[in-house]
């Protein structure tokens, strides 16, 4: 029986995914290829020969490449019960660790504010396609303006002092691993060096000093300087040098001030610096100014005093003092006190232009002078004018004023005053009026007066004399029209009346007396003399005073009158002798106004009609003589008064009984008593002694005659 004849069988192949070259932590995959394998048992692994590796199944063995001892020879042979074994060629796998990342910084770290910083990520690999990640303390950076990334580089450009911190990166591949995470770099990021400006001699110069500026930078070397005055950068001239870190400024004016900072640069890092600026301020040097006591001009013998005044803070001057551009030595007559200038007895070679100047050792060390003061010296002594006012007579009770004049351009001047003798001086004022009470008629008489000044006193010539004549005040009267004592709705004329022998115009002043005893304007100055009160009324009671003025000088004060103003008039009437009587006889009626008796005049009424001949009441009284049957009646009066004409109300009536002449006739009351009741029966017998008839018997009431009984005697009631 003929045998089957044997599978060939092949020599394995050793396949390795990913890669022969792996990183630790990724999966290799080995695979055992047998073409015609036949029935294959079994796969056995060996790596270097050795043959303590798996036995598997399968023609795939996976393993995780975790330390890089796993490297080396790696072969296979398949397993058959009926054939031999062969094995593979081996195929070298080498594991090695992730590719390491590291972060590289231009320039060198630490930077300065405002440079461009490049960070590069370097990926030690022979790998590529990596895509980088930045990362600033754990967080990731995103693009921006400042933040730009291209392949392996991240650029920031003008560095800030937020930008400092942790940086790092990691590489990424598409199917494999990542690289390792690099480790942090540390970017510090400073502000450039700073420059500072400082002045000498000061930051406050004065007109004409030279000022040197100075730009100081604490750290690196070598710099060169460059100059801003108020952002506008410096040119080198005859005024503006400088020499390596100094600008030096000759004769500085105002122009110059301004705000300065300086800047270095250099080669190296850092190429600049910053400044602060430097506020440089340039006055004028002190003004000096003189003033002359006294005023100019001055006479021949005065003592002049010039003062020099330097308008500064500062002190500790020296005083020099120039005559017309010339500069004064101190003698006899020129003496110096530390800054005035003393002239005694001026004389008229005294005259020129003065200025002064001050020195001292410290800055400022000079003034400028402003103007030169003129110095005039008369040789003729002044005269003053005296004046009165008032002029001519002065009433006693005023006051007069004596005006000392100086000619306004001769300057200040004390007045003195004199009374009646040229020495001793009445008194000193410093103001050139001089107030004179006059109490008496001995307060007048001559007044001088001169000027003087200056220590020590010079003085004008005397004025002449003045006469300061006094006559006694007159007083003022007051006159009331129509009457002290008036009522609601009259016209009051208060006149003022004063007794002068002069033909001056006076003005008045009137003044009430309030109930609070002061006294209150009722006209003000008047040129009249009287006061008019159209329709008094009771708010114009009071006391009533005038003063009479003439220019400045017053009346004596008027006494007072007072004015009593009632609510309403009212006449009266009573008869004389009585209201009976005989045709033939005579009787008068008078006509009264209650507290009033001035200016009225009266009008008579007789039964309600207005008598014709009234003008014989005008002094107040009606008088009928011989009385006749027809005067019989009722009689009333009224008053008047004023221009507009005042009237009071009409008086109560008043009844008069005329009858012709008869025998004696007697009226009988029964019964005869003096009170008498509505009650009772009352009878009035009219008797005559002769017993003859034919009488009429008449009833008067008090406004109304009634004819009762006729040829009866007797009337019952």
């Amino acid at each position: 029986m003929g045998s089957s004849a044997l599978p060939l069988i092949l020599k394995p192949v050793v396949t390795v995914k990913p890669d022969q070259r792996v990183f630790i932590g990724e999966t290799v995959t080995l695979t055992c290829d047998i073409q015609r394998g036949g029935d294959i048992q079994g796969y056995s692994w060996f790596r270097d020969g050795d043959t303590d590796y798996p036995y598997t199944t399968t023609a795939e063995f996976s393993f995780t490449a975790d330390h890089v001892s796993l490297s080396g020879e790696y072969s296979c042979r398949g397993e058959r019960s009926d054939s031999p074994t062969v094995f593979s060629d081996a195929v070298t796998l080498t594991v090695s660790g992730l590719p390491t990342s590291t972060v590289t910084v231009t320039p060198d770290s630490p930077v300065f504010t405002g440079e461009t910083v490049n960070l590069k990520c370097v990926i030690n690999s022979d790998h590529s396609n990596w895509r980088y990640e930045w990362y600033k303390d754990s967080v990731i950076l995103q693009t921006s303006e400042r933040y730009t990334v291209n392949r392996d580089t991240l650029t920031i450009r003008g560095a800030t002092e937020s930008d400092q911190g942790q940086y790092w990166c990691r590489g990424q591949r598409d199917g494999r691993p990542n690289s390792s995470t690099s480790r942090f770099l540390s970017l510090s990021v400073k502000d450039s060096p700073t420059s500072t400006v400082t002045v000498t001699p000061d930051s406050r110069v004065f007109t004409g000093e030279t000022v040197n500026l100075k730009c100081v930078i604490e750290t690196h070397q070598p710099w060169r300087y460059e100059w801003y005055k108020d952002s506008v950068i410096l040119q080198t001239s005859e005024r503006y040098t400088v020499n390596r870190d100094t600008l030096t400024i000759r004769g500085a004016t105002e122009s110059d001030q301004g705000q300065y900072w300086c800047k270095g640069q250099r080669d190296g890092r850092p190429n600049s610096s910053t400044s602060s600026s430097l506020s440089l301020s340039v006055k004028g040097l002190p003004t000096s100014t003189v003033t002359v006591t006294p005023d100019s001009p001055v006479f021949t013998g005065e003592t002049v005093n010039l003062k020099c005044v330097i308008n500064s803070d500062h002190s500790n001057w020296r005083y020099e003092w120039y005559k017309d551009s010339v500069i004064l030595q101190t003698s006899e007559r020129y003496t110096v006190n530390r800054d005035t200038l003393t002239i005694r007895g001026a004389t008229e070679s005294d005259q020129g232009q003065y200025r002064c100047k001050g020195q001292r050792d410290r800055r400022p060390n000079s003034s400028t002078s402003r103007s030169a003061v003129s110095l005039s010296v008369k040789d003729l002594k002044p005269k003053p004018e005296l004046t009165s006012d008032p002029a001519g007579a002065a009433l006693t009770g005023n006051t007069v004023t004596l005006t000392c004049r100086m000619d306004p351009s001769t300057g200040n001047w004390d007045s003195y005053w004199y009374k009646h003798t040229l020495n001793p001086e009445t008194e000193k004022k410093k103001t050139n009026s001089y107030s004179l009470k006059i109490d008496s008629v001995s307060d007048g008489g001559q007044y001088w007066c001169r000027a003087g000044r200056g220590k020590p006193v010079y003085y004008t010539q005397y004025s002449d004399a003045l006469w300061v004549n006094v006559t006694v005040s007159p007083k003022a009267v007051v006159t009331v029209r129509p009457d002290e004592r008036v009522f609601r709705g009259e016209t009051v004329t208060l006149r003022c009346d004063i007794k002068w022998g002069g033909d001056t115009e006076w003005t008045y002043r009137w003044e009430i007396e309030g109930t609070n005893n002061q006294y209150k304007n009722t006209v003000s100055r008047t040129s009249t003399q009287e006061l008019n009160i159209s329709s008094v009324d009771l708010s114009h009671r009071g006391k009533y005073t005038c003063t009479g003025q003439i220019h400045t000088q017053s009346s004596q004060r008027s006494d007072a009158v007072t004015l009593t103003v009632s609510a309403e008039a009212q006449a009266s009437v009573r008869v004389s002798p009585q209201p009976w009587l005989t045709e033939g006889e005579s009787v008068t009626l008078i006509c009264e106004v209650s507290g009033s008796s001035k200016g009225w005049t009266f009008s008579w009424f007789r039964d309600h009609d207005h008598l014709s001949d009234s003008s014989r009441g005008a002094g107040g009284s009606y008088t009928l003589s011989p009385a006749a049957l027809q005067h019989t009646g009722v009689y009333t009066c009224r008053a008047e008064r004023g221009r507009p004409a005042y009237y009071t109300h009409n008086s109560s009536s008043q009844t008069l009984w005329i009858t012709g002449v008869s025998a004696s006739v007697s009226l009988v009351i029964n019964p005869s008593r003096s009170q008498h009741f509505s009650s009772d029966s009352l009878s009035l017998s009219c008797e005559d002694q002769s017993n003859s008839a034919g009488w009429t018997v008449r009833r008067y009431t008090e406004k109304k005659t009634h004819k009762l009984v006729q040829n009866e005697q007797d009337l019952d009631v």
